[in-house]
């Protein structure tokens, strides 16, 4: 899964950072999470403190918060040095795990979970590349949910909450006009979420049903006018002045523990081989073609191929019904016959069977099945 999105992501000039999981309570005061996220966060962890021989305070400690999210830390990276408009649109990801304080009666597996880890981007732009920024990406993301077999959609667009939110009406009412521009260009049934905005602005969300109808949120796209104002990021302008930046906060799968549970409930095991954990596994006709079997499941797992052998003491039929009920893709079987021949016979996970094929063409059609993220 992750992978396959980092291709994408670099294929579409992302640049990769990665970023710490404890920070001091400064960074969360200046992003505004301490004042409007306090209650979906740890408490703070209080470090550095020194005591005297009576328990009295000799130098008080500092305060350590887990981060929630990741765009306090995206922030500091395009601080850390001066910006031109050329630069722009930066586009930053990162594979990072934030914690969250979630009340225990909505965890539920690894769907809603209190540590997780977001595919986060933070694309940073000026005001006249935002609405073209939205629409590009709006169309990334809906294509890279396709890839991975998701194409029953609806679009979400949440507004402000006037009691919950900060930030000018004019930039509010800018950003919520360019997200629905970019929802209208898609095609897509679009609902309104009035109210549903994070503190810092409008947001998209994309509304996905899997195979039996269950809607789940995917992706969320937001435009944000707030960070960029509370760190001071800038940019020079081509007339030489210094400018802010439009920030665009985007999750596509939302959590990769939460999209790995909707394609495994999408998919009911059964995931196309690009996907599956497990792609081939050898089975021998008898204990006596394993070592044979063993070695062309080496020459697999060097081709790339997640390949496993069923090394068990079970009977041949009793694997191939294991392999079958696991739902892996391809099984791979050895007997007198294909190890005289250098060969394998493979068996799809369809029940479809070929025999006597030669091993480098049985590698060469897993990997040009994975390759062409196709079904079998």
């Amino acid at each position: 899964m992750e992978d396959y999105s980092r291709k994408r992501h670099e294929d579409e000039g992302y640049e990769f950072v990665y970023s710490p999981h404890l920070t001091k309570a400064a960074l969360f005061e200046t992003s505004g999470h301490l004042q409007w996220y306090s209650e979906g966060m740890y408490p703070p962890m209080i470090l550095d403190e020194e005591l005297h021989a009576d328990g009295t305070i000799k130098r008080a400690g500092q305060q350590y918060y887990m981060k929630p999210m990741n765009c306090p830390f995206h922030n500091l990276i395009y601080r850390s040095r001066g910006r031109s408009y050329r630069e722009l649109p930066l586009r930053l990801f990162e594979f990072g795990t934030v914690y969250r304080y979630e009340k225990s009666g909505v965890l539920h597996g690894i769907t809603r979970a209190r540590g997780f880890t977001q595919d986060d981007a933070h694309i940073y732009c000026t005001k006249e590349q935002m609405v073209g920024e939205l629409d590009s990406l709006l169309t990334f993301v809906l294509n890279l949910l396709r890839d991975y077999g998701l194409n029953d959609f609806y679009l979400e667009l949440s507004t402000r909450n006037p009691e919950k939110s900060v930030g000018e009406d004019s930039d509010w009412a800018e950003a919520t006009e360019a997200l629905r521009q970019a929802a209208t260009a898609q095609n897509l049934e679009l609902v309104l979420d009035e109210g549903g905005a994070a503190f810092y602005g409008p947001k998209i969300s994309v509304q996905a049903k899997d195979a039996i109808g269950r809607t789940w949120q995917m992706s969320t796209i937001q435009v944000d006018f707030q960070l960029p104002q509370r760190f001071e990021l800038e940019f020079a302008a081509a007339d030489g002045s210094r400018q802010q930046p439009v920030m665009i906060h985007r999750a596509l799968f939302g959590s990769i523990e939460r999209f790995f549970g909707v394609l495994t409930e999408h998919y009911a095991g059964a995931f196309p081989p690009w996907l599956a954990p497990v792609q081939a596994i050898g089975i021998p006709v008898a204990e006596a073609f394993a070592d044979y079997l063993a070695d062309v499941i080496k020459q697999m797992r060097t081709a790339g191929i997640r390949a496993e052998l069923d090394g068990s003491d079970d009977r041949m039929q009793k694997k191939v019904r294991n392999a079958q009920l696991q739902k892996i893709p391809f099984m791979v079987i050895a007997g007198e016959e294909d190890q005289a021949a250098g060969a394998v016979s493979f068996r799809y996970r369809n029940g479809d069977q070929k025999n006597g094929i030669p091993i480098s063409e049985a590698i060469a059609e897993i990997k040009k099945i994975v390759a062409e993220r196709t079904q079998v």
